[in-house]
C-alpha cells in the first residue's frame, strides 16, 4: 500500500527527516516511536501534504500512485485520513454540513453522484453508534465546545464517515482516560475492514495493548533506528530510549 524511500523533507529550512525508508501492506497496523522532536508528526504531515513540510529527497507510494505529485485533497480522496493531536474548531460550520460536503467530495472524484440526504443521515446515524459520539454533538459546529475526548471520538467518527484506505492516527491517545481510549480505540477497530492500514504515533504501552500493531518503528533524529514487534514498544516503555542511543 505505502511505500516510501530515502524521504528528507524540512521546515523553515531545518532538516528533520534524514532518509526514512518505511513499507506498509494491506491490513497492516504500524506504531510510530519516538522522543519529542525525533520526526514522527512530520512524517505523517509529509504524507498528508501539509505544505508547510517540504520534501528535498525521496519517494512515495500510495498504492501505485507518486503521492508527493498530488495535492492534499487528492490523497485524501485517494484514501488518506490523519487524526490530528489537536483537533481544531470551526465556528459556524455544522458536522452535517462538513461531513455532507466531504463525502460528497470523494464521490465526486471517484465520478460518484452525490448522496442523497436520507442516504446521509442514515449512515451518520450509523457511524455516530459505532463510535459511541452523542447525536447532539454532530448538530454543532466541528469540535466547537467538545472536550478533548469528543474531539478526539469525533475525528474517529469522521473516519468511519470517510473509509479510508490508510488511517494516520497522531497521538490519539494523547489527554484521554481509559474509558475515552478504549472507547476510540474500539471505534477505529470495528470500523477497520482487512485492507484498511494505520500509521499510530503512540508513547504509550496502552495504546500498543489495544491496538496490537504489526510492526514497531523506532525514529530517532529523523531516521527509523529500530524495527520490532509490540515486544519492542513495551521495552521502551520499561526502559526508555536510552537503550537504543
Amino acid at each position: 500500500m505505502l511505500e516510501i524511500h530515502n524521504l528528507h523533507a524540512s521546515v523553515e529550512g531545518k532538516e528533520i527527516l534524514r532518509g526514512i525508508d518505511l513499507t506498509i501492506g494491506d491490513g497492516e497496523v504500524h506504531a510510530l516511536m519516538g522522543p519529542n522532536g525525533s520526526g514522527k508528526s512530520t512524517l505523517c504531515n509529509v504524507l498528508v501534504g501539509n505544505p508547510a513540510y517540504v520534501v528535498t529527497e525521496g519517494s512515495v507510494s500510495f498504492n501505485g500512485k507518486d503521492l508527493l505529485a498530488l495535492p492534499p485533497e487528492d490523497r485524501s480522496h485517494e484514501g488518506l485520513f490523519m487524526s490530528f493531536q489537536a483537533p481544531i474548531e470551526i465556528p459556524g460550520v455544522s458536522m452535517v454540513n462538513f461531513m455532507r460536503a466531504a463525502i460528497n467530495a470523494k464521490r465526486k472524484y471517484e465520478g460518484l453522484e452525490p448522496i442523497s440526504g436520507g442516504d446521509f443521515l442514515k449512515l451518520m446515524k450509523e457511524k455516530r453508534e459505532i463510535v459511541e459520539l452523542d447525536a447532539s454533538l454532530t448538530r454543532r459546529s466541528v469540535n466547537e465546545g467538545f472536550s478533548g475526548g469528543e474531539k478526539k471520538r469525533n475525528e474517529i467518527f469522521q473516519m468511519a464517515m470517510l473509509e479510508p484506505k490508510l488511517a494516520i492516527l497522531d497521538e490519539t491517545d494523547s489527554g484521554l482516560d481509559v474509558d475515552a481510549l478504549r472507547i476510540v480505540v474500539d471505534g477505529f477497530n470495528k470500523i477497520r475492514k482487512e485492507d484498511t492500514s494505520a500509521i499510530v504515533i503512540t508513547h504509550y504501552q496502552r495504546m500498543l495493548d489495544y491496538l496490537r500493531p504489526d510492526t514497531v518503528h523506532v525514529l530517532m533524529d529523523g531516521q527509523i533506528v529500530e524495527t520490532g514487534d509490540a515486544e519492542l514498544g513495551y521495552r521502551i516503555e520499561r526502559e526508555g530510549f536510552d537503550f537504543l542511543r
